[in-house]
């Protein structure tokens, strides 16, 4: 019996010393997939905030080639002198990422994993353009975004580097007068003096060479003959067909004169109030069809209707019958029962006369501060994405020029305030037939 008692005992320490090495070994060694503990791991975004905490700068292994770490301290050497809450951080944005190839997106995920309330956020290029981005918080009291903007313009900066690039946007922030930079910055934009404009204070080459310079106004004035002749077939053709693409305000707005886009607006016009007029029957006729039961925003869709055929009546040009058209769509998707979740997005902003827009992007117009977030089409969004001027639905102010629509004041244009709907995103209670129905549209026009 003690024997056994003496067996069992042993066995008993000899498991005890085996579990405790193996519970050693088990603490010791690094945990596995199976043994990770139940807590996520960091984000991306956390881990930029967390490597933000300890130095100002932050490189993706992308850019490491670019800015090296020597070149990094530097960096943050430069922003420690500013004595500002500057964090620069470039990592690339592109499309299909976790911040869908915005760098407003990622600049919001950064700012709100850092939790730091006084911020300037310098980042690098997203999908749409490789230059650099400024974001700050909270107000403009440094002018970051336009100090950073500014970068873009500078004759100096054209062929640097993202190192000399970043380095410059930070001193500019230093500075405190980023709108007043990005004024002088754009300014040949703006007036139209420079490279390449025609500025009446540059020779030309055939003055410069002293042949005849009487030879540039008959070759201007043949070219306009000719392309108003091509443009007037292009209407007739276009007129005639059935493609969704409407030919209204495209192309540059002033490079003919203006008689010929007179006759231009005239052709289209009656092409496109037909087709507004078949939109809107056609958008009656589904609504007529439909019942509250299996279209739980019918009202939203009458409403719609009413609007369209409201501006219809009343409808002077372009701009309103390409409202009729947003209406209407506006309409259908309220017809549509999946729409509701995730609304599709509205005609695109710079020309609703290229219809349905295909995604989002940030758009800053020349010479302002604030980003606009407007739905675009393919075409406009190249346009953007190249750095060129998209084309664009023209509208007359009260003195009679013709210029964007959007530039017309808010108060005497429903389209200039909302943008033929892009304006309005998130705006769920109010859409453009709501703005219609209580009497923007005539306040406008009256």
């Amino acid at each position: 019996m003690f024997s056994n008692l003496k067996r069992l005992a042993t066995t008993a320490a000899v498991a005890l010393t085996t579990l405790t090495t193996l519970a050693a070994l088990l603490a010791a060694a690094p945990p596995s997939a199976a043994q990770a503990p139940n807590s996520p791991a960091p984000s991306p975004g956390q881990k930029i905030a967390d490597a933000l905490r300890t130095s100002p700068v932050y490189v993706d292994a992308a850019y490491a080639d670019s800015i090296p770490p020597a070149r990094q301290k530097r960096l943050a050497r430069q922003i420690e002198k500013t004595g500002l809450p500057i964090k620069v951080a470039l990592v690339p944005v592109v499309q299909g990422d976790a911040y869908d190839g915005e760098s407003g997106v990622f600049a919001e995920v950064v700012h709100d994993r850092l939790d730091q309330h006084d911020l300037i956020l310098v980042t690098g290029g997203d999908k749409w353009t490789d230059s650099l981005h400024g974001f700050e918080w909270p107000g403009e009291k440094q002018q970051a975004q336009d100090a950073v903007a500014t970068v873009t313009h500078l004759e100096e900066m054209k062929d640097a580097g993202l190192s000399e690039r970043t380095a410059k946007a930070i001193e500019l922030i230093a500075r405190g007068d980023g709108t007043k930079a990005y004024e002088k910055a754009t300014a040949d934009l703006r007036d139209g003096s420079g490279p390449g404009s025609g500025n009446a204070d540059r020779p030309s080459a055939a003055d410069k060479e002293g042949g005849p310079t009487w030879l540039l106004p008959v070759a201007i004035a043949i070219a306009l003959t000719l392309a108003a002749a091509g443009l007037f077939l292009f209407v007739r053709r276009r007129g005639r067909g059935r493609s969704n693409r409407h030919p209204g305000a495209t192309g540059s707005p002033f490079a003919f004169p203006q008689a010929v886009f007179a006759a231009a607006r005239t052709a289209d016009e009656a092409a496109l109030r037909r087709q507004a007029e078949a939109e809107v029957l056609a958008l009656g006729e589904a609504a007529a069809q439909s019942t509250p039961a299996s279209t739980p925003r019918l009202q939203r869709a009458l409403d719609a209707y009413a609007a369209a055929g409201k501006v219809l009546d009343s409808a002077r040009g372009l701009p309103d019958l390409a409202g009729v058209l947003a209406l209407v769509a506006e309409g259908r998707d309220a017809l549509n029962p999946d729409s509701g979740a995730t609304p599709p997005l509205p005609l695109c902003f710079f020309n609703p006369l290229h219809g349905r827009a295909d995604l989002r992007i940030r758009w800053r117009p020349l010479g302002r501060r604030d980003q606009l977030h407007i739905a675009a089409c393919e075409e406009c969004r190249a346009a953007v994405r190249a750095r060129r001027a998209p084309e664009v639905l023209t509208d007359e102010e009260p003195g009679g020029r013709r210029v964007p629509y959007f530039e017309v004041p808010a108060e005497q244009s429903v389209w200039a305030a909302t943008g033929y709907g892009s304006l309005l995103r998130g705006a769920e209670d109010e859409g453009l037939a709501d703005r219609v129905g209580r009497g923007d549209f005539s306040r406008g026009r009256g």
